[in-house]
């Protein structure tokens, strides 16, 4: 069995650790061990997915107007749902002979600008027209990485959910806004970390509780109100006065909220039932390493937002039986044995550096857009032995003349493809979203950036001017441009300008909240820059005992129950997503349970 080893990453220069577990897997799959390190890895992947930069254009076939994720002006044809799915083309018409004379990356890269791709990644879903990266959805709007939801709007990352609004990494809910990295809950507002609880306005942190407010730490409570409980009777009295209508006390049960937030215990990790596992948000997983925002999982390393996955490494975004996957940026439904590519989906099995391709594809390898075709390679049918022998000289190919990018990154078999060829700009893409560069950065690194498009709306009813309180918003407010409070000054791609649809104003009317004041891009990344990172720390648990605790946070615990290590300091030692320099008191798990549970 290979040892551990160190390796220096050829993209930042650091140093990682591949683990004899990981060598392995490589061996297994038959690629060999990364030269990247494992953050590096996930950036070049992320960098191959967009999600949420949408553009108006024609389809290149039956030139109707289409909303697509892909320019005018790219080189490659995009084609509407309906015309890439249907027999009007057929992409081994653009297949070639592999051209043993030239890196393969040179040869894939001019692939892609030639075949035609669908403009959005939208399965089995109904009026979802401004959606992207979604399946089996039902009447959703401006929703993306999200599958089996309905009626829900502005959010990221929902399944098996409906009427969400504003939610972020929402899960088997209903009926919420405002809400993150919440489980099997219902009727809540504003609130982070809800599982299996109903009822709750501003709370952070609760497991089985139920009318709540401004409250953090509960599990299974009922009726408390800014952390103390009351009768039935008595929390009725005091949240008939907490009124959400108004924009003003909005803002100021934020702020209050927040204070609360991080005077709170924040255990090292967010997971439920995560066996022997390690990373942040894991729900329901066993044997997963270094994974974030993943459940329903077993057998995972370096994966994020995965959910019903198995034995899969470097893998973001992938769910619904997916199994022995490496190097995959999107992939899932039933699909097995993916490796060095994009856009998988779905029944597809033994795909290798291949893009869109899907329903039922097996056995390709460099192909692009295709679709129940096997044995293939740079979209050239080939019989099954003709097919093996050419994927074999291809591999050897890639080892004896790799592909070097602009910035004298090599690559050979076994790397993902080089973020130069990608698609998208990095400013579009997933990349920009949890690994955020500035444009100057973007271009040292050699990635692509797609300069913003000036915009000049006719704002009608700037922020300011909004009523205070949704009771007075009239039903015309829908034929309104609103402008966006931060006037394109920050840095969360403002629009400077949206609409208020028909369905938010009911939602809103219906669970009494005031209008927002921010555009949908706004509140998307006001919300997406409060989670956490995607990395992981070793520290020491902060509790000391029945000490009150002197961590850097300016908000001080006092615990109430005796734990594990007595007056001592704890000595437990964990891996977490809580960067030492933050200010949020951490605990382990015994000492977190103690306080909590």
């Amino acid at each position: 069995m290979t040892k551990s080893q160190v390796i220096t990453c050829q993209n930042c220069k650091s140093q990682f650790v591949i683990d004899a577990e990981d060598f392995q897997f490589y061996e297994k799959i038959k690629v060999p061990p990364p030269t990247f390190c494992p953050e590096c890895r996930l950036q070049r992947r992320l960098a191959w997915r967009n999600e949420r930069a949408l553009y108006k254009r024609k389809c290149d076939l039956c030139e109707k107007d289409i909303i697509a994720m892909y320019p005018a002006d790219t080189k490659f044809p995009v084609y509407c749902r309906s015309c890439w799915f249907s027999d009007k083309w057929d992409a081994t018409d653009y297949g070639r002979d592999y051209d043993f004379s030239k890196p393969f990356f040179v040869q894939f890269s001019e692939l892609l600008e030639a075949v035609p791709r669908v403009a959005l990644q939208v399965d089995m879903s109904t009026d979802c027209d401004y959606c992207n990266q979604i399946g089996t959805c039902k009447n959703c709007y401006l929703i993306t990485s999200a599958s089996d939801c309905e009626d829900s709007m502005f959010s990221y990352r929902l399944l098996y959910s409906k009427n969400i609004v504003d939610g972020w990494a929402v899960i088997r809910c209903e009926n919420c806004y405002e809400c993150l990295q919440s489980l099997e809950s219902a009727n809540m507002k504003f609130c982070d970390q809800g599982v299996s609880s109903v009822d709750l306005l501003f709370c952070y942190d609760t497991r089985g509780s139920q009318s709540c407010f401004m409250s953090s730490n509960l599990r299974g409570k009922k009726h408390v109100f800014r952390n103390q409980e009351f009768t039935k009777e008595e929390y009725k009295r005091k949240i008939s006065e907490i009124d959400t209508g108004s924009y003003a006390n909005l803002e100021k049960y934020k702020e209050e909220y927040g204070q609360m937030r991080l005077a709170s215990i924040h255990k090292f990790t967010i997971e439920k039932q995560a066996i022997n596992s390690s990373g942040d948000s894991l729900g329901y997983t066993k044997n997963c390493k270094g994974c974030f925002y993943s459940s329903d999982s077993e057998d995972l390393k370096f994966c994020l937002l995965l959910n019903n996955a198995k034995d899969a490494y470097d893998v973001n975004n992938g769910c619904c039986g997916m199994e022995r996957s490496y190097e995959v940026s999107t992939v899932g439904v039933n699909t097995y044995d993916v490796k060095l590519s994009a856009d998988i989906w779905p029944e597809a099995r033994e795909i290798t550096y291949s893009q869109c391709c899907r329903n039922g594809a097996n056995n390709l390898f460099g192909c692009v857009g295709m679709r129940k075709k096997q044995y293939c390679v740079l979209n050239k049918q080939y019989s099954k032995e003709d097919y093996e022998s050419l994927v074999s000289g291809a591999i050897e190919h890639m080892r004896s003349m790799p592909y070097t990018d602009a910035k004298g990154r090599t690559y050979k078999y076994g790397e993902f493809f080089p973020t130069e060829i990608s698609l998208f700009s990095y400013n579009e893409t997933m990349a920009h979203d949890f690994l955020p560069l500035t444009k100057e950065k973007a271009g040292e690194l050699g990635y692509g950036w797609k300069a913003g498009k000036e915009k000049h709306y006719e704002i009608t009813t700037s922020a300011e001017s909004l009523p205070n309180h949704i009771r007075d918003v009239k039903d015309d407010i829908t034929q309104e441009i609103l402008g966006c409070l931060h006037k394109g000054t920050c840095e969360h791609r403002c629009t400077k300008a949206f609409r208020i649809t028909p369905n938010e104003l009911v939602f809103y009317r219906k669970m009494n909240l005031a209008l927002p004041r921010l555009c949908p891009n706004c509140r998307h990344y006001e919300r997406f820059r409060s989670r956490n990172p995607l990395k992981l720390w070793k520290r020491r648990c902060m509790c000391e005992g029945k000490q009150r605790v002197k961590g850097q946070s300016p908000n001080t615990h006092e615990n109430i129950s005796e734990h594990f290590h007595g007056l001592n300091v704890c000595p437990n030692e964990f891996e977490t997503s809580y960067a030492p320099e933050r200010p949020e008191v951490v605990y382990c798990e015994a000492c977190y349970n103690a306080e909590v549970v």
